[in-house]
């Protein structure tokens, strides 16, 4: 057997991330796990610098993900008339997330959610319902209009990173 020897640097500056960057990086992450090609959203609830729940875009439990069989498109009208088509075949990142801290008996009152893009009104519904304060989203959401005047109606705090719009 042959042991290869590493050298560590111990001066070496390292950049640590913050919390918000690391809890970004685990969205991200977890996001590739999801199931539908449209849309590779990840979700991480945190409360006190610990991760509470994960939750990624994908098909109900023992149903056929859009990546075996095809998406189940849906055509969106929004507000200003705009009309965009949306895969139904999966429950959101958020909605996962969610889910999970429900099965496992995780209270989620206080919690930071971070996600891939602005939680669209549905979701945002939920997240406020569960006692979450905060949200971080990566990008903004085209239809997250009713998300944002519901969040500031409710005060919950909303950080876009990026203002950058992700369209479907």
């Amino acid at each position: 057997m042959i042991k290869k020897t590493v050298k560590i640097d111990i001066n070496k500056e390292t950049v640590r991330p913050t919390w918000d960057q690391y809890f970004m990086e685990l969205v991200e992450t977890t996001g590739r796990r999801a199931t539908c090609s449209r849309g590779r959203s990840g979700c991480v609830i945190t409360k006190d610098k610990r991760i509470l729940t994960t939750g990624y875009v994908g098909s109900p439990m023992g149903s056929k993900h859009c990546d075996e069989v095809g998406h189940e498109m849906h055509k969106v009208t929004h507000e200003d008339g705009t009309e965009s088509m949306h895969c139904i075949r999966t429950i959101h990142a958020e909605q996962n997330a969610l889910i999970q801290a429900s099965r496992v008996g995780v209270s989620l009152q206080g919690a930071t959610l971070y996600c891939s893009m602005t939680p669209c009104y549905t979701c945002a519904k939920l997240i406020i319902n569960a006692g979450i304060v905060r949200v971080v989203a990566k990008q903004d959401y085209q239809a997250s209009t009713q998300t944002k005047r519901i969040f500031k109606e409710t005060k919950v705090k909303l950080e876009i990173l990026d203002r950058n719009i992700t369209k479907y």
